[in-house]
């Protein structure tokens, strides 16, 4: 296309975090680009080193980054460690981001959260919501990490003239989801659930909450091919929402697995659990401005999500 911005033909990039669901799905989608992909494990550079990640970075000469790398983790242990969760994410970032100014980066791309909006911003939420109000308090620790490295990434092309943008997805699912049901989040946590019922032959599967909140999803894959085209397209400092634009009620996303699954048994909704966020939705307006929409259709992602579990994640005997 005319619009390229940044070429990544004949580049070196650096995917950090390439072992995350994130990263994993950029590996598979930089397959297609003629660039060079290198990635570095923790058994080599530990990433909340300045000094580690600084000399790694000099070694290996990375020209662009996706800085995928997080401590991530669900209520529990956002609760649990905090001080974890706010340290280990914020010397993570500034430590690539300094390196990628000091070592020559020529672009570097900064994944941000949809927990960095505030717990009661409007509906859907614009990038201009950022800082505008108390965040969720069950993560404001990864959230306040997150505004950081989004801030970072301005400052640094403010002072520098660094080309470093962010991106900030919607809630994902795909290959290499969490299928914890203590930790994973809600459609990965109801395919486990639907799945086993199938399994078992059981007549219903309990669902908290009334089903009526609307939730927006989008495929990793479908993310990591709006994350190259932002990469290649994008040079702002303004932070760039990635979303599908679709909402799904809760139980319509759990009979759309149903079908997906093979599933023909029932739902009972406990009314008595709490249902969360009546709606969570992100405008991605900006980048369909840009030229870019998603792929994937709900059914067509979840039956692909569905066959990854099913061969890599389920329990043995659960298939």
């Amino acid at each position: 296309m005319t619009d390229e911005l940044f070429s990544l033909s004949g580049k070196r990039v650096w995917v950090a975090g390439h072992r995350g669901m994130v990263g994993s799905a950029l590996i598979r989608r930089l397959a297609a680009e003629d660039c060079e992909v290198v990635t570095v494990g923790r058994a080599t550079v530990d990433l909340t080193r300045q000094a580690e990640v600084e000399a790694w970075m000099a070694d290996a000469k990375p020209d662009a980054v996706f800085l995928a790398a997080a401590k991530v983790g669900g209520i529990l242990a956002n609760a649990t460690y905090a001080a974890d969760f706010i340290y280990d994410n914020l010397m993570i970032e500034a430590n690539i981001i300094h390196g990628a100014h000091r070592t020559g980066v020529q672009k570097l791309m900064f994944l941000g959260s949809s927990c960095i909006y505030p717990k009661l911003a409007d509906q859907p939420m614009r990038e201009e919501a950022l800082l505008t109000g108390p965040l969720e308090p069950t993560n404001q620790w990864y959230a306040v990490a997150k505004i950081a490295g989004i801030k970072l990434c301005q400052a640094y092309r403010e002072q520098h003239g660094c080309d470093f943008i962010s991106a900030m997805p919607t809630n994902l699912y795909g290959p290499g989801d969490n299928f914890d049901l203590v930790t994973s989040h809600v459609a990965a946590a109801l395919m486990v659930k639907i799945h086993r019922a199938k399994v078992a032959g059981a007549d219903s599967v309990e669902i908290w909450g009334t089903g009526s909140p609307l939730r927006e999803f989008l495929h990793v894959d479908d993310l990591a091919d709006a994350l190259v085209f932002l990469m290649t397209r994008y040079s702002g400092a303004d932070h760039v929402n990635v979303g599908s634009g679709v909402e799904i009620t809760i139980k319509d996303l759990a009979h759309l697995l149903a079908r997906v699954i093979g599933y023909d048994g029932g739902f009972h909704f406990d009314a008595s659990k709490p249902d969360g966020t009546p709606r969570k939705l992100i405008d991605s307006s900006r980048l369909a401005a840009m030229g870019w929409s998603a792929a994937r259709s709900p059914e067509a992602g979840f039956a692909d999500a569905y066959a990854w579990y099913v061969a890599n994640a389920a329990e043995k005997g659960d298939d």
